[in-house]
This record gives structure tokens, C-alpha cells and sequence, in this order.
């Protein structure tokens, strides 16, 4: 059995989840998320005591790798629609730049073109100044690709940091081959 399964997901205060047949509903303040779950687990929910248990069903491989998967996806679904998820990026680098206009991210990151990106449906892009970028969103998953697919337009690189990274992350840096000759 799953450790990861075993333990029940708490609603907090406004969030409400409805089960219907391999469907999971949660809705709360920031939105409304839906997950089909497989036939190896069953999922209910438990309104007295304000909880979501995952229940496994045959001692397998698959459905205990089911199991924790479900749990943490649901665990997911509600830490999103309470609290919601947040990814924010770095641009460094002379002339790079990132603005939005309408949908649409615009990066300046050194290319002949300007790139652009259709911001998803259910994310909010701001760019508070040119050179970050915040991503925030209620579904955790979406939250996470598409900062991956912006960082993916131009990773900073080693020798001078120049690019789009994750605010916080260490870019591990080398020195040039000149810092060596004498």
C-alpha cells in the first residue's frame, strides 16, 4: 500500500469536491479543476469530516503506483483551487526583455525575431518589469509547463548567465577558456 496513499486530503474552508462515476470535481475560490481517475483506486469523499480518501483496490504494482499517484493529483487539484500556484522567471541580459500585449507574451532574448506565446487559457501572465515574468494559474501542471516552455526559449547559459531562469535558481558558472591563458 501506498504511504503517500494512505494519508486523506483535507478541504479547506470553501473548497468543495463532487465525485461522479471516475470523475473528480474541486471548486473554490480560484477556480474549478476536474480529474479522471483509473479503475485501480476509488475515490470518495467524506463531508462530515471534510476530507477526500483514495482507496486502493487490488494489492498490485500498478495499482499501488496508482494509488499515491491519485492521492497527490487530488492533493494538487485542491492546494490549487485554495491557495493556487505560482512560477516566477528571470531575464538577464542586455536588450532582453519580456512585455505582453493582449494573450500574448512577447520575449526579446537575442534571436532575430521576437518570440511570441499564446498565454493557456486559465493562467495569468504579468510582467511586473521587463526583465520578470510571473505565471500564476490554479492548476498546478499547466503552471509548470508553460514557465518551462518560456525558460526553454532561451536557457541561461554558463559563461555570462545571459537567458531566462527560474527566480531563485543557480546557474552554475564556468569560466571562459581566456581566464586560463597566460
Amino acid at each position: 500500500m501506498s504511504r503517500v496513499g494512505k494519508k486523506p486530503v483535507a478541504l479547506p474552508a470553501g473548497v468543495t469536491a463532487v465525485v461522479e462515476g471516475n470523475d473528480i470535481t474541486v471548486k473554490g475560490p480560484k477556480g474549478e479543476l476536474k480529474q479522471t481517475f483509473r479503475p485501480e483506486v476509488s475515490v470518495s469523499v467524506d463531508a462530515s469530516a471534510n476530507q477526500i480518501v483514495v482507496v486502493q483496490g487490488a494489492d498490485t504494482r500498478t495499482s499501488n503506483a496508482m494509488h499515491g499517484l491519485f492521492r497527490a493529483l487530488i492533493q494538487n487539484m485542491v492546494v490549487g483551487v485554495s491557495a493556487g500556484y505560482e512560477k516566477k522567471l528571470e531575464i538577464f541580459g542586455t536588450g532582453y526583455l519580456a512585455a505582453i500585449s493582449g494573450n500574448v507574451l512577447q520575449v526579446r532574448v537575442g534571436f532575430a525575431n521576437e518570440i511570441h506565446k499564446e498565454i493557456p487559457a486559465g493562467l495569468t501572465v504579468k510582467c511586473p518589469d521587463q526583465q520578470h515574468i510571473v505565471i500564476t494559474g490554479c492548476d498546478k501542471q499547466l503552471v509548470g509547463q508553460f514557465a518551462a516552455e518560456i525558460r526553454a526559449i532561451k536557457k541561461a547559459e554558463p559563461y555570462l548567465g545571459k537567458g531566462i531562469k527560474y527566480e531563485g535558481e543557480a546557474i552554475r558558472r564556468k569560466e571562459s577558456k581566456a581566464a586560463g591563458k597566460k
